[in-house]
């Protein structure tokens, strides 16, 4: 994922991948999205960047899929 934030016109793009854009969709007169072929989202135009979408205060947080607690798992299994 990239964004990109053009200062001269108020832009961000954010590009989800590099596939090739078969259509865009005006989601209101500010955000647009770029869709493939199948219908997967390629990237998203946001017009008037700095207000619609808090730019200055942008970050990034990924979260991780917790595993289950193995003792609770072995656990689970010598009760059967």
């Amino acid at each position: 994922m990239k964004i990109k934030y053009f200062s001269d016109t108020d832009t961000a793009l954010v590009e989800f991948s590099g596939r090739k854009v078969a259509e865009t969709k005006e989601i209101n007169e500010n955000i647009y999205i770029d869709l493939d072929t199948f219908g997967n989202l390629v990237a998203m135009t946001i017009e008037h960047a700095r207000k619609q979408a808090s730019l200055p205060h942008l970050s990034y947080e990924q979260i991780e899929k917790e595993l289950p607690n193995k003792s609770l798992q072995r656990t689970a299994k010598s009760r059967r």
